[in-house]
């Protein structure tokens, strides 16, 4: 075994663990910390763009580097961001108890069950409501309420009310 084969596995696991770290740390520690400063402050230094918002304790996020939360959200506990491929989440909107936002899934018909995504968009004044689900690719436009239990497999027109699965 060559010394560029040794560096190459050294690369390699360097990555993996500080990935690993940085995923228990902002999952397991900081989202748990009883402090929302300091969760905030945790979050910017990952590369999260945040502005004044409210997170509570308990949230599940992915990739914090993809996520931009605008001033005056309130986002509840148990709540899970994906920012593998984008999330904005605009001025004053609210995400309710245990709401899960995708951006990245596996495609269910593709015979190797491949990942595919697109980035998700919530805008101004919006209220996700509780345990509901945002689909990968989805615009929620300004105002509109996604009731609890929503599945949200197409784009929501402002100021609309949406429920059911899928939601209409």
């Amino acid at each position: 075994m060559g010394i560029r084969s040794v560096l190459r596995k050294m690369k390699r696991f360097y990555h993996i663990w500080k990935n690993s770290f940085k995923w228990c740390f902002t999952n397991m520690c900081l989202s748990n910390f009883p402090s929302k400063h300091f969760r905030n402050w945790g979050l910017r230094v990952q590369g999260m763009k945040l502005g004044d918002a409210r997170i509570y304790d308990g949230f599940h996020i992915r990739q914090p580097e993809g996520i931009t939360i605008e001033n005056g959200v309130s986002i509840g506990p148990k709540v899970l961001l994906d920012g593998r491929k984008g999330l904005i989440i605009k001025r004053n909107a609210v995400i309710g108890y245990g709401a899960i936002i995708w951006t990245l899934n596996h495609d269910y018909n593709d015979l190797h069950f491949c990942l595919k995504g697109a980035p998700v968009e919530i805008g101004e004044y919006c209220w996700i409501c509780s345990h509901s689900i945002i689909l990968p690719g989805i615009k929620v436009g300004k105002g509109a309420v996604v009731a609890s239990g929503a599945i949200v497999t197409k784009d929501v027109p402002p100021y609309a009310v949406v429920a059911g699965i899928p939601a209409r």
